[in-house]
């Protein structure tokens, strides 16, 4: 079916709470298995009709922020969501005390029951009002980011449709687009502020009421790290700092002394080039055609993906006024169809698109399925391993976007793999220090940002430059006002993004075939629990993340 016939219906709220009531008295019924294992499917399809409607109005309200319809009705499932938690909560804790669980972990593993132990401990019917504003706030910043129209180069603006300028060419374009992209963002910084502000406290609100000392604990539960903890994370920083971070000092090094600049300016970070960055050639039309024969030519499980999506139309990779900003995939599961949300904007991030959001979109299409749900709800950093692999695997084809560019491209694509994963730890890092201290004040939290560039990016000059120089950059990342704690799971997949980089450079074949054992086992087992039987090291060992790094670095730097 394609997207624009795919049907959206409100639901109520008292029939869909009733449903889940009755379910629940079925379920708690139950005379035998058999009985328990039919009422717990009928639960299942109907929490995918309910995560179906709500992810198409989630869709088509990024698609135009500004169509009422579908604005009021995301406003309306944000207030409705956590309504619903009550009567899921007590499905799960009646799942965690069946006196069937033998027959359900035999047939399905005991994984779905420690998912359902830690989703227990994210919500109480305490915190509904407040789960209701968090998703208030954060829909309106959301919105706050999408209305914007900057006026550059005779031209009313997007953020998206802005960004082509950051790579010009000319450094004083570059220099006066980023001025511009940062008067806007001074100009609504006393709301950014006082979002967070709100933001902060309510998860810091949230979390004592669930009987947590802060917001972190329940910020890892909410991200299902069943597998590593916050020791672990810290010990993941601490490798990057160690060796990260010197590497990418020398990669900067060379890039300034390339483009022919005496420091790195904020505009100039992304400008790798003296002729300028590489970008795709042809029309979006030409990049989805190549697109398609590349996943044709990459097995067969990737050409019938790439054949579904296109024939869906399950794309939106135009930007327009009022379309939010960014990419994402979103999986409408009536359909079993991944969606895939873009802004074209003419510069090599384009192919991400095909890449990244495809990755994204392959896993889930793989994973569609599994039985019960529950088994194809993979976390966050697994999904990002699907998607960064994903950039890499496509390199043989990488020539049908970049034509003569290729080389280039594929440099600037590895060293910004490395280069990110600093900047993505000090995301990581911030938002632990804010949750541990979340009476900072604006100021406080600026100059803390501030402090972190040093560490995690000394390389780059920030001094007298408006919103960067003054420690605002954060304000820029949608995770953090939006997903607390998501950020470092790109860097945990990025690192292992590029062993795979890594292995098919020699063994292409026999990289795929351990990506694809990686990803068709979905969420059927926990993040290090998916490495171990793909047989991948984890990146949570500083040898890990000083052999990957250095071998990237001695691709780069050769």
């Amino acid at each position: 079916m394609k997207f624009t016939n795919m049907k959206y219906e409100r639901l109520e709220f008292e029939p869909t709470n009733e449903k889940l009531k009755s379910l629940l008295k079925q379920f708690n019924e139950a005379k035998n298995a058999e009985e328990a294992f039919a009422v717990y499917k009928e639960f299942d399809t109907f929490s995918q009709h309910i995560d179906t409607m709500f992810t198409l109005a989630f869709i088509r309200n990024s698609l135009d922020t500004k169509d009422q319809f579908y604005s009021d009705e995301k406003d309306y499932n944000d207030e409705m969501e956590p309504k619903l938690g009550e009567a899921a909560n007590e499905l799960k804790k009646a799942f965690l005390a069946t006196p069937f669980r033998k027959e359900f972990e035999a047939a399905w593993g005991s994984l779905i029951f420690d998912k359902a132990e830690m989703e227990l401990k994210t919500f109480k019917p305490a915190i509904v009002a407040d789960l209701q504003e968090e998703n208030r706030l954060t829909t309106e910043y959301d919105k706050l980011i999408a209305s914007a129209q900057i006026n550059f180069d005779g031209k009313a603006l997007t953020l998206a449709q802005l960004a082509p300028y950051h790579e010009n060419n000319d450094r004083s374009i570059r220099e006066a687009s980023m001025r511009a992209r940062a008067e806007w963002y001074m100009s609504h910084s006393g709301r950014l502020d006082s979002l967070f502000d709100e933001l902060v406290k309510l998860r810091t609100k949230i979390a004592k009421t669930l009987g947590y000392e802060n917001f972190i604990e329940l910020g890892y539960y909410r991200m299902e790290r069943l597998s590593y903890d916050r020791e672990m994370v810290g010990k993941f920083r601490e490798g990057v700092l160690k060796y990260i971070v010197e590497i990418v000092k020398r990669l900067k090094a060379g890039q300034a002394e390339r483009i022919g600049v005496d420091k790195l300016k904020v505009y100039d970070d992304t400008f790798e080039y003296p002729d300028g960055n590489a970008k795709p050639v042809g029309t979006a039309e030409d990049i989805f055609a190549h697109g398609q024969k590349m996943y044709h030519e990459l097995s067969a499980d990737t050409a019938e993906f790439i054949d579904f999506m296109l024939e869906s139309d399950l794309f939106d990779v135009l930007t327009r006024p009022g379309k939010s900003g960014g990419g994402y995939c979103a999986t409408i599961s009536n359909y079993k169809a991944p969606f895939i949300f873009a802004n074209f904007n003419g510069t090599s991030g384009d192919i991400d698109v095909l890449t990244h959001e495809a990755g994204h979109a392959f896993a889930a299409y793989l994973a569609r399925d599994l039985y019960p749900s529950i088994l194809r709800e993979y976390t966050y950093e697994t999904a990002e391993v699907h998607s960064m692999a994903m950039e890499f695997f496509t390199w043989p084809w990488i020539e049908g976007f970049f034509g003569g560019q290729t080389e280039k491209y594929q440099y600037s694509h590895l060293a910004r793999a490395l280069t990110f994963i600093p900047y993505g730890t000090m995301v990581d890092d911030f938002q632990h220090r804010i949750y541990e201290n979340p009476e900072m004040t604006p100021a406080e939290r600026n100059a803390l940002w501030l402090e972190m560039e040093g560490q995690y990016r000394p390389y780059l000059d920030l001094a007298g430059f408006p919103f960067y120089g003054e420690g605002r950059r954060w304000q820029a990342q949608a995770h953090i006002y939006e997903m607390p704690f998501y950020y470092i799971d790109y860097c945990l997949a990025q690192t292992m993004a590029l062993y795979f980089w890594a292995e098919a450079q020699t063994n292409h074949a026999g990289a795929w075939e351990k990506y694809c054992r990686f990803t068709k086992l979905a969420g059927m087992k926990t993040f290090t629990g998916l490495l171990d039987e793909a047989g991948l090291p984890t990146p949570f060992t500083t040898e890990t993340l000083k052999t990957i790094a250095g071998t990237a670095a001695e691709w780069l730097e050769g």
